[in-house]
């Protein structure tokens, strides 16, 4: 044993994020746990890495594979080999030896006759060259793929491309919502790139898997984290927990339900048994109650004295309810829903928004509008501020006992000037006499000469209108 095994494995911290260990269920130091790493329970017991001759292989995509150490080659998680493949050979690491790769296989429902392959070598520098060179050119192959594709009018799309690892054969993953007929396009690829094509159809969720992100919770994706199988998910778990259906809140970033919203689907199903029917209704002598609202994991209930509004809501638990309920099948009526006793009563404390962002009048405030900084506002708070210091000076008498500011007459004896009093304008529709002089409201301008519109009856030259033919 290397010094490598001979190391104890440090679990990963509460956080999720590891230390600098040799851990192999962190890809390496310090690396967040993906699905493409197992942790071999069995590796510290003694004699568990030479009872069983097959290892687990990874590669990229989650592509995994179980090879035979014909060789018995001295093996570790971690060590790039070189397998048999079908034509040539690829480069993967090994993710699992020993004991624990049995039920492994037992695991992924291995046939019995199935055939496995072998494990050349472990990997050297010119395989590795090789590889590396193959691994470039998969994103420019993807690209070009994408294009022939959409030439040949394929509703497909490719989202990846894996080099074998001496780079003969190469593997296209693609998404499509109904099925395709390739023959075609991998015709054409095999002709442009020289290489053996494999088309693999893969769902939207293994593309997220594989692409990777940070979830709403703000960790890691579960489906590039640790998850291998995924289970269909129905509305139906959401409806369970009470959740809304929003399907911007329940989609993911594969754009389908969520796999976390089945975690917790089995515990509110237990506790909703434990949960009166929806359909019950609580009778008092002063009202009649219905369901409103449930809270499944507090084990309280919210009943409303109308069933279609909520109305004089009241939150009792769930003990009370199934107490009022027995007392409504003897015949009896309790005075009120809630007991006189404060152990069963339920605290409601009110939401209190400190920040004021929740509400709903937050953007009806005015705001203050702000001084110019003129020089006529500059002057007047000069003048304030001078008389100020009059009225504490006892020279004048503040406002309040009749003292006038700013040396200004009275309003009635101010000069009116040509600015007249909008009480004395005329209104549309008021007759003023011949005399009133405000029927010259601008002596200084001339009048328009305006003419006389000519009579109806009379023509333009001033004739009669009407005249006598004949």
């Amino acid at each position: 044993m290397n010094d490598e095994q001979n190391k104890l494995p440090v679990p990963p911290l509460p956080d999720g994020d590891c230390v600098q260990c040799s851990n192999p269920c962190c890809g390496g130091p310090c690396n967040s746990r993906s699905n493409l790493h197992s942790y071999n329970w069995l590796s510290d017991i003694p004699g568990g890495e030479a009872d069983f001759d097959i290892v687990e292989v990874h590669f990229k995509n989650t592509r995994r594979g179980f090879y035979r150490n014909t060789s018995h080659l001295d093996l570790a998680v971690g060590d790039l080999v070189a397998v048999e493949a079908n034509p040539g050979h690829d480069i993967g690491q090994v993710a699992m030896t020993g004991r624990l790769v049995k039920l492994q296989m037992r695991r992924a429902n291995l046939r019995p006759d199935v055939e496995i392959l072998r494990v050349f070598r472990k990997a050297k520098s010119t395989d590795l060259e090789r590889f590396e060179a193959a691994k470039a050119r998969e994103v420019d192959t993807m690209i070009r793929s994408r294009q022939i594709a959409a030439d040949l009018g394929l509703k497909m799309k490719i989202g990846d491309v894996e080099y074998q690892g001496d780079g003969n054969k190469a593997i296209f993953y693609y998404i499509a919502d109904e099925r395709v007929d390739f023959r075609q396009l991998i015709k054409v690829l095999a002709d442009v790139f020289k290489i053996r094509v494999e088309m693999k159809q893969i769902g939207a969720r293994q593309e997220a898997g594989r692409i990777g992100g940070i979830g709403p919770c703000g960790r890691p994706l579960c489906c590039a984290s640790w998850m291998t199988n995924f289970v269909s998910v129905a509305t139906s778990a959401a409806r369970f927990q009470d959740i809304s259906l929003n399907p911007q809140k329940l989609a993911g970033q594969c754009a389908k339900l969520k796999c976390c919203i089945n975690f917790e689907v089995d515990t509110y199903v237990e506790a909703s048994k434990q949960m009166p029917h929806k359909d019950t209704i609580l009778e008092t002598k002063d009202s009649t109650y219905f369901q409103f609202k449930v809270d499944i994991l507090k084990g309280e209930v919210t009943y409303s004295t109308d069933k279609s509004v909520p109305a004089n809501l009241v939150t009792i638990p769930r003990e009370r309810v199934f107490e009022v309920m027995a007392l409504n099948r003897n015949g009896v009526k309790p005075d009120k829903l809630l007991p006189d006793d404060a152990e069963h009563a339920v605290e409601v404390k009110a939401f209190g928004d400190i920040l004021g962002q929740d509400a709903i009048n937050r953007f009806d405030r005015k705001k203050k509008r702000k001084k110019k900084s003129g020089g006529g506002d500059r002057q007047q708070g000069q003048s304030h501020q001078d008389e100020r210091k009059q009225v504490q000076s006892g020279e004048r008498k503040p406002k309040e006992q009749g003292g006038e500011h700013h040396d200004r007459p009275p309003r009635g004896e101010r000069p009116q000037g040509d600015r007249r009093d909008r009480r004395e304008r005329p209104r549309p529709g008021d007759t003023i006499p011949k005399n009133d002089p405000r029927r010259t409201q601008r002596p200084d301008k001339v009048q328009r000469n305006r003419q006389p519109k000519p009579n109806r009856r009379e023509g333009r030259d001033g004739s009669s209108g009407s005249q006598n033919k004949g």
